[in-house]
């Protein structure tokens, strides 16, 4: 429940303080002394944006707290989520610099605006007059019927199967889409990846063969050279291995004489050995370099066959087109891969479906069966609030479409007078009908959504004598469940609340500021008498005022 409000520099507010209790509370004051500035200054600690204009003083900030006091366990999920620090006295504030800075915090923690709205949600529920709008929409009407029916955990289920099929169907979409692009780059693929298939390039092939072909562009160049190298070192009348024989052979006659011609004979053996090793190894490659016309043929258009590849494909190196030549293989394999990937994702998509529409139809049966009871006890509180012959029916039909709360699409229906056919409540109602639909269902709905605080800003709109009592006691039979804030200017109300706050302008300063103050009961009796002889306080109204307050107690 909300504990304390404490507002500094906030609109016609300079600085001001309210402790709250349990139970009903009611604010009233005259028009334009501030009670809707008081809504907004409690909405902007509970996450509405605001800008500078609300500073009282555009020199200084703006700061708002709110402190409620929590039960844990309903809190538990949010302050987990986001790793905060839960107590049992929650602080929620909001700082507005005059720079236009916005700043939220949790307990002491700053926490961005979402972060505080979503809490605030949980804490308190806050109804102004355009609210009633609200019942015309089909969305908020199906929310109504669910807090009501209490699926909770039905519900969320349901929200994680819908998240999960959107996810699959999505990429069913996605690969449909791949698919279909796949179809139409297949053929031009196929074709390509054929032609590669045809060429039958090998690793490195292009180097042995540029070399290859190189060499037989030259075999008779080549030949000539293998010859005149073989007539030099063997073969002439004056080769190299003879002369190198006759030298060997004239440093060995004078190794007797000289010391060093040991070595250069061995040397010179070493030398003959290598250059007949040589000679060998030219011979061999001259009987081998032979001149084929048809090898020759056959590499230049193996050569050819490879440029080609190379140019249409704007390459300028071989290992590029090898590599091209594997991302293409791995495309056409991954597009063959979509084919049966689509089949996996169809299959999923039709189990996640049959998954969900079994608890879409859980969850339409839970609202079928809230229905009823529904209707009779918004019945029997429109009969209290001075309708007795509204009916208020609810149709609920199912969909072909799933939506984020099911398959369940709901109409509410009303009729205000005897012998008149239900309608839709946005074609029949009235705006003071709207207000007292919307008192009824807030009435049953409250205690179900576990919000512990609702305010009601002017509820009591459209509504005067009996009916109003009859409001009055209904916000008090509400406040046993709940917290009830109510704005209200009607004393019939005002005399229920077990506590009265009053507000109020100053305008003895340079500056217009409102203010509030707790009534005593003399007080109290003095303002519902005002309320009740519009701001004149005679005998007369003071006597109802006190019958009034008397009225609360019984």
């Amino acid at each position: 429940m909300l504990q304390k409000l404490f507002i500094s520099n906030y609109a016609l507010i300079d600085s001001l303080e309210i402790d709250f209790t349990e139970g009903f509370t009611v604010i009233t004051g005259e028009t334009g002394a501030g009670k809707s500035i008081l809504l907004g200054a409690l909405g902007l600690v509970l996450g509405n944006r605001a800008d500078v204009s609300v500073l009282f003083d555009q020199e200084k900030k703006c700061i708002v707290e709110a402190s409620f006091q929590v039960d844990l366990n309903q809190i538990n999920d949010f302050f987990e989520q986001n790793e905060l620090e839960k107590e049992e006295h929650c602080l929620l504030r909001r700082e507005i610099s005059p720079a236009g800075k916005s700043r939220a915090f949790i307990n002491d923690t700053p926490v961005n605006l979402q972060q505080i709205k979503e809490l605030g949600s949980q804490l308190v529920d806050i109804h102004s007059q355009h609210d009633s709008l609200l019942l015309t929409d089909n969305q908020f009407q199906l929310s109504l019927l669910d807090d009501l029916a209490g699926h909770t955990l039905l519900l969320a289920a349901y929200s994680q199967q819908f998240e999960a099929f959107n996810k699959t169907k999505r990429r069913v979409k996605q690969l449909e889409e791949q698919a279909a692009a796949n179809s139409r780059e297949l053929d031009f693929l196929t074709f390509q990846l054929e032609e590669f298939e045809k060429a039958q390039l090998q690793e490195n092939e292009y180097e042995a063969l540029s070399i290859r072909l190189n060499a037989l562009s030259h075999a008779e160049e080549i030949k000539s050279a293998l010859f005149q190298s073989t007539e030099l070192l063997q073969s002439g009348d004056a080769n190299i291995l003879a002369m190198c024989r006759d030298m060997k052979l004239l440093v060995n006659r004078i190794r007797p004489y000289l010391p060093q011609a040991k070595e250069l004979a061995e040397r010179i053996e070493s030398l003959h050995i290598e250059l007949k090793d040589i000679a060998q190894e030219i011979s061999q490659l001259e009987s081998e370099s032979e001149f084929d016309p048809d090898e020759l043929q056959a590499l230049q258009e193996r050569v050819d066959l490879i440029n080609h590849l190379m140019f249409k494909h704007h390459l300028d190196d071989y290992e590029k087109l090898i590599s091209l030549q594997k991302a293409l293989k791995a495309q056409l394999n991954e597009m063959e891969n979509v084919d049966d990937e689509l089949i996996a994702a169809h299959e999923s998509l039709a189990e996640s479906k049959a998954l969900l529409s079994d608890t879409a139809d859980k969850l339409h049966q839970s609202r079928l069966s809230a229905i009823k009871p529904f209707q009779q006890k918004v019945s029997e509180i429109l009969a209290q609030l001075g309708m007795p012959f509204g009916r208020f029916e609810i149709e609920a039909f199912r969909t072909d479409q799933f939506h984020s709360k099911g398959n369940t699409s709901v109409r509410f229906m009303f009729s205000a007078n005897k012998g008149v056919a239900v309608a839709e409540i946005a074609k029949v109602a009235s705006g003071g009908e709207l207000s007292r639909l919307m008192l009824a269902v807030k009435s049953l709905v409250s205690s179900h959504r576990y919000i512990p605080t609702v305010i009601f800003d002017e509820i009591d709109t459209g509504v005067s004598g009996e009916v109003a009592a009859k409001v009055g006691r209904i916000l008090q039979t509400m406040s046993e469940e709940v917290q009830v804030i109510s704005i209200t200017h009607l004393p019939q109300i005002a005399s229920r609340a077990a506590q009265h706050l009053f507000v109020y302008k100053d305008e003895q300063a340079e500056r217009t500021r409102s203010s509030m103050r707790l009534l005593n009961q003399a007080e109290r009796t003095q303002e519902i008498a005002k309320m009740i002889s519009n701001d004149r306080v005679t005998d007369e109204a003071l006597s109802a005022a006190r019958a009034l307050l008397s009225q609360e107690k019984e």
